[in-house]
């Protein structure tokens, strides 16, 4: 039996006047889901919500029962908030540019299966170690894997929040399928760029290898990055994978 312990926060930050990040943690489901709007006004808040709302509405419609299926449902999720989130800004000029980043962690039994757009993060630390699972899919990473900037340079580039990938920008998306296994101990974050802008890796694995309560790592999460300057909205989710634990996600 898997048991996923969670916590998960949003927080304004200090230099913005609206949140356009939106998350869900639904660990009885088996799935968490992060989004981080852009565009403008309000139209970064809708693409967010759009993408939450799908990913809700399809794994309470849908247990997954088998990994098949589980990978299947992630597909649905990121192709059916494209359509809408597309849709929305046609239907609505003002919106026009409106889009979010995506991340969606869905487990079937002790498999896992990440989907993944835009420069928000899902990690994984395992034995205490920190080790960033997805890629981010903006100007500057393809940057640095041309050799034209250091990852210390990456870091604090005036461009590095011009993303390649996002959803709602085009009627087909593309998006990375990650596949993995967890094991009893595993933490996963999931976080906007709201928290990796002001925090760096090594920052992160400290605070998640401490002895405070998953709820407690979120919010020291949350007050490091406020503390080191709060520039955007910074939302973060903890999973941790427990085994033979009482209850546990559906299988």
């Amino acid at each position: 039996m898997v048991k996923l312990l969670s916590a998960g926060a949003t927080d304004l930050g200090l230099r913005r006047g609206n949140n356009e990040d939106a998350y869900l943690a639904m660990p009885e489901l088996g799935f968490f889901a992060i989004a981080d709007g852009m565009g403008g006004e309000a139209a970064g808040e809708i693409a967010s919500r759009y993408f939450i709302e799908t990913a809700l509405a399809a794994f309470r419609s849908q247990v997954p029962s088998s990994e098949e299926t589980n990978y299947a449902l992630v597909q649905k999720v990121f192709s059916c908030s494209n359509k809408r989130i597309f849709e929305h800004a046609e239907q609505n000029p003002n919106d026009y540019g409106m889009g979010c980043t995506g991340d969606l962690l869905a487990f079937y039994r002790d498999k896992y299966v990440i989907g993944h757009v835009g420069d928000s993060r899902v990690y994984l630390l395992r034995d205490g170690n920190l080790r960033q699972l997805t890629k981010d899919h903006s100007l500057v990473q393809l940057q640095v894997e041309r050799g034209m900037l250091t990852p210390e340079e990456a870091r604090n580039h005036p461009r590095k929040n011009i993303l390649l990938r996002a959803l709602g920008t085009d009627l087909a998306v593309s998006f990375d399928m990650l596949e993995g296994s967890g094991l009893n101990g595993d933490i996963f974050l999931l976080c906007s760029d709201g928290l990796t802008d002001m925090v760096d890796d090594a920052a992160i694995q400290n605070t998640l290898v401490s002895t405070e309560t998953i709820q407690q790592k979120v919010m020291s999460l949350i007050r490091t990055a406020l503390s080191a300057g709060g520039r955007d909205n910074i939302t973060v989710i903890l999973c941790e994978v427990r085994m033979n634990g009482d209850g546990g996600i559906p299988q």
